[in-house]
């Protein structure tokens, strides 16, 4: 048999607060997984009361307690750039050697920028994270063409032939 959840008369009493003024269906459901756990039913059977998965609503309980114990806290957000190799401003330094040649008029090639990213990291990376990184900085691929992909060679002559002299 399972464990059963610490819970603090504190939770239940804001939670009994919370099911009587709150608007918020998340808030609801977090005040209903303490109180369902206050009275002895398991993280699963309390998760398929409320329509949630036992782990979401272990992590219910956890923040419920967590907001009494600490209340300055901030809460956890999720998200975020777990994985990253630099911050965005160490990027940032990391591309102004690039960006100042590339206002000179200068070609960018992503085998220079993926070399000296790999020198500064100290370890090899795969060229997608060396795009990624130029479009996070707002660089994007931009290529001259000789002439544009509908123009029609043959009716531009017939034009230039048959238009009207000024």
């Amino acid at each position: 048999m399972a464990r059963k959840p610490r819970i603090l008369a504190a939770q239940v009493a804001a939670a009994l607060q919370a099911v009587k003024i709150t608007g918020d269906a998340r808030e609801l459901r977090q005040a209903q997984a303490v109180l369902l756990a206050h009275h002895g039913l398991s993280l699963e059977e309390t998760g398929r009361i409320i329509g949630r998965s036992r782990a979401t609503v272990g992590r219910m309980l956890a923040e419920s307690r967590r907001r009494i114990e600490e209340p300055d806290r901030p809460r956890r957000q999720w998200g975020g750039r777990r994985r990253q190799n630099m911050s965005v401003e160490e990027e940032a330094a990391f591309l102004a050697p690039f960006v100042s040649e590339a206002e000179r008029g200068g070609v960018l090639l992503v085998a220079p920028i993926k070399a000296a990213y790999e020198r500064a990291i100290g370890r090899r990376v795969p060229d997608s994270t060396v795009y990624r990184l130029l479009a996070r900085h707002g660089w994007r691929k931009l290529a001259p063409r000789p002439r544009h992909p509908k123009s029609d060679p043959e009716k531009q002559e017939a034009w230039k032939k048959n238009s009207p002299k000024r």
